[in-house]
């Protein structure tokens, strides 16, 4: 039995639902700005398989078809083409077992800050310390290559939003909702980041302030 045939005995509505997720979730970014024509990558992880989104494919105007389906060892199980991160992917839900959702994208803002290996850490937001703490900057590496899983995962077994020098960022989440909200935050952090250096640079939370929201933080949960 090929592994399609196997896969192929999966609950036909699940598989539907999924992948209606994914299609959602690529048009909420393209509205929000957050993505745009064929850059970027989704991917949603099930007890059954991973779904992706497909290699050359538009994130605000998925179809089914773009919707890749492959096992936790990247190997696709439905004979289409999966996105060219797709071991990226597969690394990130190896490392971090309580992520089902991952985003990559190449916001402006976002992107902006990657571009000149910026990290996002200065503490001018009370809501960015609670959510973020920082954002950093993952190593240049030729995209879809293995040095670029290595330089990524790094950051990512400890962050859940981490940008990628010269290229773009990748959040990760539990669920759709966290994984939007964490991208869209990070996004309005690093606009925010820059129009205050525009105007003479964002005036810092003193340490004080930083400790008080840790402790925010922590009695949230």
């Amino acid at each position: 039995m090929t592994p399609y045939e196997k896969f192929d005995k999966i609950n036909k509505k699940g598989l539907l639902m999924n992948k209606k997720i994914l299609i959602d979730l690529g048009k909420r970014l393209y509205d929000k700005n957050l993505t745009v024509a064929t850059s970027g990558n989704l991917s949603i992880k099930t007890n059954e398989c991973i779904f992706i989104t497909a290699t050359g494919t538009s994130l605000g105007n998925l179809t089914e078809d773009d919707i890749v389906s492959m096992n936790t060892e990247a190997q696709e199980l439905d004979g289409k083409k999966a996105s060219s991160e797709k071991i990226l992917h597969c690394e990130i839900y190896k490392q971090r077992p309580d992520v089902n959702v991952i985003i990559h994208t190449h916001p402006v803002y976002l992107t902006s800050f990657a571009s000149c290996h910026k990290a996002l850490n200065e503490p001018i937001m009370s809501e960015t310390v609670l959510y973020f703490e920082d954002i950093p900057v993952a190593d240049y590496a030729m995209p879809s290559s293995l040095k670029l899983v290595k330089n990524t995962v790094k950051y990512l077994k400890q962050k859940d939003v981490v940008m990628m020098a010269n290229h773009g960022v990748i959040a990760i989440a539990d669920n759709i909702e966290h994984a939007f909200s964490k991208l869209e935050t990070a996004e309005y952090y690093a606009h925010v980041t820059l129009n205050a250096l525009l105007l003479g640079g964002g005036k810092h939370l003193s340490h004080n302030d930083i400790k008080d929201l840790m402790k925010l933080k922590k009695g949230l949960g």
